[in-house]
């Protein structure tokens, strides 16, 4: 109920550019469970809307590329950072596409920036779309979480994953999903994307109409044209 309205207009964006053979799915890890930097190569993700298979031969080229990337399912296991995604795609495209879904425990700027340099490689010149998913600031005045938001997200526009990074440090920005988002950029900038566009910033007191505590989401594309 608070996401999900913000996040539509990311997938309302993503429609017009038509389907997807591909989807690369970033999120964070908020269980500990598993690996640090974790991707799955076999198998179905099931929503009620059906199953999605998983891109078998490119999440094994994703870890031929990276030294770091683990194949473990058990990262995978009540993580509901990357599995969100799947009814927005599958009310877009049924079930015909396949995901690469990698599940960042350790969000390093190094390690997210290879991860998105694999990628990058991988998805070169093939028909794919990579999402990273992430709350923004996390249980603070609506005030305080719009103005550390408002420099994360400029650093998203910039597509500079290392003010990103210092932004979130010097403001102690309590963002979830910097990994992701920082591979995003990398993989984006070295697929020749030519801007970052905001499409939506809210807060869950938007929604509830308590701004004492909120929590920030945002849905941002990134394009070659």
């Amino acid at each position: 109920m608070f996401s999900g309205p913000v996040a539509a207009h990311a997938y309302y964006e993503l429609a017009l550019d038509g389907k997807p053979n591909v989807v690369f799915l970033f999120g964070p890890n908020h269980t500990g469970y598993g690996s640090a930097l974790a991707v799955m190569t076999d198998g179905f993700w099931r929503t009620p809307l059906g199953d999605v298979e998983i891109d078998n031969t490119l999440a094994n080229q994703v870890m031929r590329e990276s030294r770091i990337i683990d194949v473990d399912d058990s990262a995978h296991l009540s993580e509901h950072s990357i599995e969100v995604q799947l009814p927005f795609l599958q009310y877009l495209y049924g079930s015909e596409f396949k995901i690469v879904p990698i599940c960042f425990s350790m969000q390093d700027l190094a390690s997210a920036k290879e991860v998105g340099e694999a990628v990058a490689k991988v998805l070169a010149g093939k028909n794919g779309v990579i999402i990273a998913s992430s709350d923004m600031t996390h249980y603070e005045p609506q005030e305080s979480a719009q103005r550390k938001d408002k420099m994360v997200l400029k650093a998203v526009k910039a597509m500079d994953e290392e003010k990103l990074y210092s932004v979130i440090e010097d403001h102690r920005v309590s963002i979830c999903g910097y990994g992701p988002i920082a591979a995003l950029i990398t993989a984006a900038r070295i697929l020749k994307a030519k801007e970052a566009k905001l499409l939506c910033y809210k807060t869950s007191g938007d929604v509830m109409g308590d701004y004492s505590s909120v929590v920030g989401y945002a849905a941002a594309c990134f394009s070659k044209q």
